[in-house]
């Protein structure tokens, strides 16, 4: 709350209706030992590519990849002397695959879409690298029913790698029909009989259930979270397992994978560029779940809505790399599952350094020497908070397509590059590709969101020297009073202990406790007769504010509107003054926000503001 200038009066009481949700945070600690050799080694044998009339292989003596000729769909991935570490009981189409969720707005039915390509390319084939592509092309005569895009799958093995890339190129040409994508990734089905321990990152990995215990267990309030009631391993009997628990911010969610404790095996999706996924840092979405599956997600509805997603309209032109992606497997003869994930983390490491990759052999995948570079400083001006500028510490820096303030939230369309300011405001941004951007910003602890008034041209080969920038904040007054930390996240709010019954053990006592299920109706059980009321000056956030404004649960699926209000001393408050209410919202979805002054000594309600159907990320 602030002082500002103007002539209305503050009462003594506000009482307001927030609905909002909590943006997901996860970090990862990149520390450990080498352990399979990489690199294109002259030790180590060439790469072999063998085609025949259904199937691609390509065979680098550490991995064997086959792929479904021409729909370029994963067939299988040979490793170490075992045949297939994907789920052979699938189909063949149904075990790795690039897939997207797609609709023609003026027919509205949704496709869940595998992608199968209709011709197959060798782009590449020598002893040290083989890059093949698999393509399809649209044409009117298509029709409705098949996606206006055209699609370019690669895969590349290179000498010497434990492992293989993929990365495509969707194309949609002018003149093309109305298209709305909602989603796009790669699914991995591992192998269900070996891999059993799943790994997010240092703080959340864990033996879990099989496709086989969710399949016998009951479903909660929507299909994904599912409680098991007759698992085959007893230890997980009266958990909830939901793939959702699972997410992780963009940021943070570079490396995760599988193990196989018996053969002691590992098989990670390393991410190694946030250029080409969408939403900015904070967006968070899937990783890794229980089937198993794995997952390469470029973006995604989950925790934006529909309205989130690639809308093409009137015939627009659009053209986008995703990828590459590393699929990296590793080995550990003493089946040492911490070694295994210490490796995968170093080998994130080592792909994030030799971004952007040197052998992708698209035309629309830029070298370093194609790209541009920029770096500067970001300040803060409030004289309430100090006379002097103040350097921006940690605050979150990035390029994006132009747009208005905060537009890269959901911005999908283009590529975004970020990066975060050192103790001083000082930041660089690296290996952009060459085209026009706005810089945006937002500094933890400072409420708003920076946009500079300029475009940036970035230029192959060339440094942009953008100097010093200031960010003026949104503010009329000083501080009265504050609730919480502006940093995008719920995660400083009283967080309770799931429902007994309800609990995922990984989530017992952890830092990220707020990802166990059933949470929202804790809110009833606290507040069962009447809502929470937070006293400035007396109540603590951290214990008495709930991390997420929800409905009130009245049982048989009926919920109702709650009311939260917040008491404060007004006696010392300019009578004449205007008082400035500002939230901070990590994320709402089809919310509604009220705002009310109460007058306590006649009781009168006087209605402020109000928003409907608000969406955040």
């Amino acid at each position: 709350m602030e002082k500002g200038r103007g002539s209305s009066i503050l009462k003594r009481v506000l009482m307001t209706t927030l609905c909002f949700f909590f943006l997901l945070d996860c970090t990862s600690k990149i520390h450990a030992s080498r352990m399979t050799p990489q690199g294109n080694h002259e030790s180590s044998p060439p790469v072999k590519l063998r085609e025949s009339k259904n199937h691609v292989e390509i065979d680098n003596g550490f991995v064997k990849l086959t792929l479904l000729n021409p729909k370029g769909k994963i067939s299988s991935v040979g490793y170490k002397g075992i045949d297939n570490i994907l789920e052979y009981r699938n189909k063949e189409t149904q075990r790795g695959y690039w897939d997207i969720v797609w609709n023609r707005p003026e027919i509205g039915q949704s496709n869940f879409d595998t992608l199968d390509c209709t011709s197959f390319k060798i782009i590449s084939e020598t002893q040290d690298q083989i890059e093949v592509s698999f393509t399809k092309t649209w044409e009117l005569n298509l029709g409705d029913n098949v996606v206006p895009l055209n699609i370019d799958k690669r895969y590349v093995v290179l000498r010497g790698v434990s492992g293989f890339y993929s990365y495509a190129i969707f194309e949609h040409k002018e003149g093309w029909p109305d298209l709305n994508i909602d989603e796009a990734r790669i699914a991995i089905k591992l192998h269900q009989d070996m891999f059993h321990y799943m790994v997010i990152s240092d703080d959340k990995q864990r033996e879990m259930p099989t496709d086989s215990d969710r399949k016998i267990g009951q479903a909660l309030d929507y299909k994904e979270a599912i409680l098991l009631r007759n698992p085959d391993n007893p230890r997980f009997r009266g958990e909830v397992d939901d793939k959702y628990q699972y997410s992780c911010d963009n940021k943070d969610n570079h490396v995760h994978g599988w193990i196989s404790s018996n053969s002691g095996v590992g098989f990670w999706v390393i991410t190694p560029s946030d250029e080409y996924r969408a939403g900015g840092p904070v967006k968070p979405d899937l990783t890794s779940h229980a089937g198993p599956t794995s997952l390469a997600i470029f973006f995604s509805m989950h925790y934006a809505g529909r309205e989130y997603g690639v809308k093409l309209r009137n015939g627009e032109h659009w053209k986008k790399v995703f990828g590459p992606v590393f699929m990296y497997l590793n080995s550990e003869t003493s089946k040492n599952r911490s070694a295994l994930w210490e490796d995968a983390k170093v080998q994130t490491l080592e792909e994030t350094k030799k971004w952007p990759y040197d052998f992708p052999l698209s035309s629309d995948f830029p070298l370093s020497n194609q790209r541009g570079s920029i770096s500067g400083r970001l300040l803060v001006r409030d004289r309430y908070i100090s006379t002097q500028l103040i350097p921006a510490k940690s605050a979150y820096v990035g390029l994006a397509p132009p747009g208005d303030v905060g537009s890269w939230q959901t911005e999908i369309k283009g590529y975004q590059f970020w990066t975060q300011t050192d103790e001083r405001g000082y930041f660089s941004i690296r290996n952009i590709r060459a085209n026009t951007y706005n810089l945006y910003a937002w500094v933890p602890g400072i409420m708003g969101d920076y946009k500079h008034n300029l475009d940036i041209m970035i230029r192959p080969g060339r440094q942009s020297l953008i100097g010093d920038l200031v960010y003026d904040p949104p503010r009329n007054g000083p501080t009265l009073w504050e609730i919480g930390f502006p940093d995008r996240s719920a995660a400083e709010f009283y967080v309770p202990d799931p429902a007994p019954g309800l609990v995922n053990k990984l989530f017992i006592n952890h830092t990220e406790k707020y990802r166990q299920y059933g949470l929202w109706d804790r809110y009833t059980d606290l507040y069962p007769n009447q809502d929470l009321i937070y006293t400035v000056g007396v109540s603590d956030y951290r214990k008495d504010w709930f991390f997420a404004h929800v409905n009130r649960n009245l049982g048989k699926q009926t919920y109702i509107p709650t009311t939260w209000q917040i008491v404060f001393d007004a006696r010392n408050v300019t009578s004449t003054g205007t008082y400035t209410l500002r939230l901070a919202l990590a994320s709402a979805n089809f919310a509604e926000i009220q705002v009310f002054n109460y007058v306590p000594i006649n009781s009168i309600f006087r209605f402020l503001s109000c928003l409907k159907k608000i969406k955040l990320i």
